[in-house]
C-alpha cells in the first residue's frame, strides 16, 4: 500500500511538467514564426489573414494543454520506454533532413517507424517508407497544388 501512495505522490514531480513546458515553447515559437507572415492587403482578403488560422491552432493548443494540466496532470511513473526515445530522435534526424529534401526526410522517418514497430515485412516497409511519402507528395501537388521546398527529389519533378 505504501508504494501506491509514493507512485501517486510522483505525479507533483518536475517530469510531470516537462512535457506541457515543451508544448508551450514549441506554441511560442510557431507563434513567433507566424508574426513574420505577409499580411493581405484589405481589398484582397477575402476572410481571415495567413497568420491567423495558424494562430488559432496554436492557442487551441495551448487551451488543450492547459486543460489536460488542470483536470488530468501527467503522472511519471516509470521511465520513458526506448521506442519512444528513438523516435524522439528520428523527429530530430528528420528536423536536420528537410534542409536537403522534405520527401528524403519523410522517408528516413517512415522508415525508420516501421523499424521502431518492428514490422520486417517487406511489403510493410515498402508501403510506410515509400509509397506513403509519395502518395502525400502527389496528393498534395496534383490534388492541392501546393507547392513544397526545394529539394534534390522535389527539383526532379519540378525540373
Amino acid at each position: 500500500m505504501a508504494g501506491d501512495s509514493e507512485r501517486n505522490n510522483k505525479g507533483t514531480t518536475l517530469e510531470s511538467w516537462v512535457v506541457p513546458l515543451i508544448i508551450v515553447i514549441f506554441c511560442g515559437f510557431t507563434y513567433w514564426l507566424t508574426t513574420e507572415f505577409a499580411r493581405m492587403p484589405p481589398i484582397l482578403k477575402r476572410g481571415i489573414q495567413p497568420s491567423d488560422f495558424p494562430q488559432l491552432l496554436i492557442a487551441l493548443m495551448l487551451g488543450l494543454t492547459a486543460l489536460i494540466v488542470w483536470k488530468d496532470p501527467i503522472k511519471v511513473n516509470e521511465k520513458i520506454p526506448n521506442p519512444t526515445l528513438i523516435a524522439i530522435g528520428m523527429m530530430v534526424i528528420f528536423v536536420l533532413l528537410v534542409s536537403l529534401d522534405f520527401f528524403f526526410a519523410l522517408s528516413v522517418f517512415c522508415l525508420g517507424l516501421t523499424l521502431i514497430w518492428k514490422k520486417r515485412s517487406w511489403m510493410t516497409f515498402l508501403l510506410v517508407g515509400f509509397l506513403v511519402p509519395i502518395g502525400v507528395f502527389f496528393l498534395f501537388d496534383q490534388v492541392f497544388e501546393v507547392r513544397f521546398p526545394r529539394g534534390f527529389l522535389t527539383n526532379m519533378w519540378y525540373g
